[in-house]
């Protein structure tokens, strides 16, 4: 796995530093590089980019690349990291905060469809504090379709509805699909930590 050279930023290590593990709840410090994680991870193979060296690029100081990278895209969160972490380093979390810095900052996803997904996990769960698959993947779908509608690509938007509409027969079949609308008791103390969490939003 070929990686490329880090490069060590003076003046913005301390602010990334102290921004993302503000954001995030994860004591970065604590990280000896002692690379159990990465051992572990499912998709550092293929991203390039293990936990350990993600956390490497933030104590650097080097911005472009912790911001710019596939791990923060393609992380599922499995936590495997943080279970084998000896400082309980949960790198899921460093991922998910730094995909919000990324998205704050404007720059363009290197994986379009999943900031996508993400988006309209993050919607669908706020409206009943539960990801309902439906309205869910009818948001994604929604909004790729728009993307492809403004390129002028019908043929993929034909073949991405063929595409989903087998693979929901398939999950139908395996009793996998849920039309059931799940909700939590409380949704209100959901949509308060959703106005909470965003930008600007005091306790």
């Amino acid at each position: 796995m070929s990686v490329k050279t880090l490069k060590y930023e003076a003046k913005g290590a301390q602010t990334l530093l102290r921004e993302v593990m503000d954001k995030s709840g994860q004591n970065l410090l604590a990280c000896y590089q002692c690379r159990r994680c990465a051992a572990g991870c499912p998709v550092g193979e293929e991203t390039g980019v293990t936990p350990d060296r993600l956390i490497r690029m933030i104590l650097l100081g080097d911005r472009g690349e912790a911001l710019s990278n596939l791990l923060v895209w393609k992380c599922v969160a499995c936590y495997t990291c943080g279970t084998r972490c000896p400082n309980n380093i949960q790198t899921a979390r460093i991922t998910e905060t730094l995909k919000q810095m990324s998205k704050k900052e404007h720059l363009e996803p290197l994986r379009p469809r999943i900031a996508d997904f993400h988006n309209a996990f993050m919607k669908a769960t706020g409206h009943m504090g539960r990801f309902n698959e439906i309205e869910g993947m009818g948001i994604y779908e929604a909004k790729t379709a728009l993307k492809e509608l403004k390129k002028g690509n019908v043929g993929a938007i034909i073949d991405e509805m063929k595409n989903q509409a087998k693979l929901g027969m398939t999950m139908m079949k395996k009793k996998r699909m849920h039309f059931k609308v799940d909700k939590v008791k409380n949704k209100a103390e959901v949509k308060a930590l959703y106005r909470k969490a965003k930008p600007g939003k005091g306790a």
